[in-house]
């Protein structure tokens, strides 16, 4: 069976469009079979980055499970002078966000292969994600736990997840990995959490 969360290769390739607004800039999105919400950006990663709060002078940006780029590629449209990374294992969203990278005419900004942070090297100020919840909780948790230390002091995480797939104990770990969590939405059994690193 295919998941979005590893790859593929014989899946039939069938390329797809689709526009999607975000503080007043239109964006577009080329998406593929095999890869995570593929027609429309999801509900979660729509809750998530509608609900973040005005970061101001932000250096860098994370994106972990970013698919085919839709959170990254939003918040490098909102800071222009940030630097954004985006991460994913799934070779064809990695290529499909890198292309639209470039087809949103974007700069300082792009997608690697990691397997959570494993080719990580630097500290952010904000790591977002909408995390695969199919793949597992030690994976989900991953997102939390191994994001402690790629955060910069100060640095703020950001979580979106739904009550019935474990909003309870993801807000249980990010105050046991943090000492604090805050619920920054809840809107249709989905939940954004923010995490600070102190």
């Amino acid at each position: 069976m295919n998941h979005y969360y590893n790859n593929n290769t014989d899946l039939k390739s069938n390329i797809t469009e689709f526009e999607y607004t975000y503080c007043g800039k239109r964006l577009k999105f080329k998406s593929d079979n095999g890869v995570f919400s593929k027609d429309r950006v999801d509900f979660g990663s729509n809750v998530l980055i509608n609900s973040l709060p005005e970061f101001g002078d932000i250096k860098n940006i994370l994106d972990v499970g970013c698919g085919v780029g839709v959170i990254g590629i939003c918040l490098k449209s909102r800071y222009q002078d940030a630097k954004v990374l985006m991460v994913d294992v799934n070779d064809r969203a990695i290529k499909l966000a890198n292309d639209n990278i470039i087809l949103n005419k974007l700069d300082n900004i792009e997608c690697i292969n990691s397997d959570l942070y494993e080719n990580v090297n630097e500290e952010y100020d904000c790591i977002v994600s909408n995390p695969p919840i199919r793949a597992g909780k030690k994976i989900v948790h991953g997102v939390v736990i191994d994001g402690f230390s790629h955060l910069a002091k100060g640095g703020r995480i950001y979580i979106v997840i739904q009550k019935k797939q474990g909003a309870e104990s993801m807000e249980k770990m990010m105050l046991e990995v943090f000492g604090n969590v805050k619920t920054i939405e809840k809107k249709n059994g989905y939940y954004v959490f923010e995490s600070i690193k102190n």
